[in-house]
């Protein structure tokens, strides 16, 4: 099967998971590598980063679950979750591989619009009465809150992220969801589209 890789470092150990692999090929591969693993820790506390395939929560708490049953070390992850850069481009790999890239530097004020034929991804804040629109992915690293209108040109793969999510509208493609006031702020929010529905992580 060969879909997790183990590469033992000193400061850390790193599994490291093939992008096209199933989930449950994912798992059940770890559970058996965990085990080999664990008879090199004995009494090491060296933690373990998780890289590669882009994972949604519950696959993060699953892979996380199989790790801690056999050895209990600090377990990362290199996911979008994270909203670093270094996630922002594997989310673009795997959704839109020629997606081009508008950056912006610097919040964005009531009144304000961007409109980018690819992807957009904003390092600041997005306030309220702003509007992004993009063709492709958003990604804002601050707050959104402002109107995000990802996939605009009917791309239903489209992808939004942003550090701190306090909007009343979500916008993918032709999908809007509408955000109850009880939903409060999110904090790593990812939003997808499933089965015409806008998913929020």
């Amino acid at each position: 099967m060969n879909c997790v890789s183990i590469n033992l470092k000193t400061n850390e150990n790193l599994i490291k998971i093939d992008d096209n692999a199933g989930h449950e090929d994912i798992k059940k591969e770890l559970s058996s590598k965990m085990i080999e693993l664990k008879k090199l820790y004995k009494d090491a506390k060296t933690p373990i980063r998780v890289t590669g395939k882009i994972l949604k929560n519950k696959e993060l708490e699953e892979i996380k679950e199989i790790i801690k049953n056999q050895i209990n070390v600090d377990v990362r992850f290199d996911s979008p979750t994270t909203l670093g850069l270094h996630s922002i481009t594997r989310s673009y790999k795997k959704y839109i591989g020629t997606s081009e890239t508008v950056f912006h530097k610097g919040s964005l004020r009531s009144g304000q619009r961007i409109e980018v034929e690819g992807s957009l991804v904003i390092i600041g804040d997005v306030n309220s009465g702003a509007e992004i629109v993009a063709g492709d992915n958003i990604i804002v690293e601050g707050t959104l809150r402002g109107l995000a209108h990802a996939g605009a040109k009917g791309n239903k793969e489209a992808i939004i992220a942003a550090t701190f999510l306090d909007v009343v509208q979500l916008r993918i493609s032709n999908i809007v969801k509408e955000m109850d006031k009880e939903e409060g702020i999110k904090e790593h929010a990812y939003i997808y589209v499933d089965e015409d529905k806008i998913v929020i992580e």
